[in-house]
């Protein structure tokens, strides 16, 4: 088997939908013998930040000498992303080397009548096959939608559930509630379980409550007057929370000294289980961790920036984040999938723009540039189908005292991303 071939056989299972329900996942893994069992787990949930804290608790654990696996979704440039372990992604033979070992399973299944496992339930027991098969010491396991009904909540236990901010995103799916939203996210949580959670919204956290008192779970939530901002520029920041003080972190926005901040209070958790991490680490951790396509300024001299926010809460957190930089003109370049809440998103964004450029995200849920452009009510907008074509339009508008910003789907900001790495290779060389 060829790495296109492996690849072409787990995105080939896209085709098998999304099945609501763990019965499915729950029985794959039982055929591979469950090696999820063997795991222990930090499972994050959430609507934005899931990502960034996941890094972060990653990072603190690796700093403190532990062999630590991560669990993400979706993938940037590369699918191999998605499993990782002490930062190094899964190698493409060793990928190659579990999709043959889970295909014949799978066929098993489905010749005795099981349905096929969709596309995510096959990434997520390849996954949790080749992290027990790798003996690491914890997995920090980031969910991919929702939480209740998620493949990766086929776990029966977790050391700690950590939920990052909720807020209105995939509402076909989570309900169109906060409510609704936060009970799907709160279904991460177990049983006597610890919880750590972000400060949420009212009509939220009421519901994450509720779910630790039903599950007799212990709950900590991080309380934002503990988060201290000292210091911000386009290059780190320094901030307080509670004990530890002038924490320097290089990911970008004042969110991100939430995330890391719940993620030292994640990672606090563990002393519950006899596991001490030193300050040091903590320290360490936080400053090394990377999350590549959120905020990140790729280029200065023009800014060049992308981030990979893709619905309202995400674009507001974006929108004031662009205070920390200092430019003449915005030109902004946005791509979009329909599914989104466009309109809320471009109503937070688009003002902060003289120049905007709409293209088309490499999905097939794209909202293509032209449409995109309809929706934005200005003169000053270009329809760029090509990504390719819109970064080199964009580049080619900014003069050196102009900022870039690529936005609007992580779908998008990948191939960005991809790119501009070999521009500025370009330049460099």
């Amino acid at each position: 088997m060829t790495y296109e071939e492996a690849i072409n056989y787990i995105h080939g299972t896209y085709k098998f939908g999304i099945k609501l329900g763990l019965e499915n996942i729950r029985r794959l893994l039982s055929y591979m013998g469950n090696p999820e069992k063997g795991l222990k787990i930090i499972h994050v949930a959430g609507t934005n930040g899931k990502g960034s804290t996941s890094a972060f608790i990653s990072s603190i654990l690796q700093q403190a000498g532990y062999k630590v696996a991560l669990y993400t979704s979706p993938y940037l440039e590369e699918f191999e992303e998605r499993m990782r372990i002490n930062g190094g992604n899964i190698s493409r033979e060793k990928l190659i080397y579990y999709v043959k070992y889970i295909k014949p399973i799978i066929s098993q299944m489905v010749e005795v009548g099981y349905n096929h496992p969709t596309e995510f339930e096959v990434i997520t027991a390849i996954a949790f096959k080749y992290f027990y098969d790798e003996k690491v010491d914890f997995v920090v396991l980031e969910v991919g939608l929702g939480g209740r009904f998620d493949a990766t909540n086929a776990i029966d236990s977790s050391l700690v559930s950590v939920i990052t901010t909720i807020d209105y995103d995939h509402t076909d799916r989570l309900g169109n509630t906060l409510g609704e939203i936060a009970y799907e996210k709160a279904g991460i949580i177990k049983q006597n379980g610890v919880v750590v959670s972000f400060y949420q919204q009212p009509e939220a956290l009421k519901v994450i409550m509720e779910a630790c008192e039903v599950r007799n779970a212990y709950l900590t939530v991080l309380e934002k007057n503990n988060v201290i901002i000292k210091e911000q520029n386009p290059d780190f920041q320094i901030f307080d929370y509670k004990k530890y003080k002038d924490l320097k972190i290089t990911l970008l926005g004042s969110h991100q000294t939430c995330n890391a901040s719940l993620a030292v209070e994640s990672v606090e958790k563990l002393k519950m289980y006899g596991y001490e991490v030193a300050e040091s680490a903590i320290r360490e951790g936080l400053y090394r961790a990377k999350w590549p396509g959120r905020l990140e300024v790729m280029m200065k001299n023009p800014y060049v920036v992308i981030d990979g926010a893709h619905n309202p809460q995400g674009m507001a957190v974006l929108k004031e984040a662009l205070k920390l930089f200092d430019y003449d003109r915005l030109i902004l370049v946005v791509g979009m999938l329909k599914d989104k809440d466009i309109k809320k998103m471009l109503d937070v964004i688009v003002p902060e723009a003289d120049v905007v450029i709409t293209t088309t995200p490499i999905s097939e849920r794209a909202c293509k540039a032209e449409e995109l452009a309809k929706k934005i009510s200005r003169n000053s907008v270009f329809p760029v189908g090509s990504i390719e074509e819109a970064v080199s339009h964009a580049l080619k508008m900014a003069k050196k005292e102009d900022m870039v910003l690529f936005c609007g789907s992580l779908y998008m900001v990948g191939h960005v991303r991809t790119i501009l790495k070999k521009v500025i290779n370009e330049v460099g060389g």
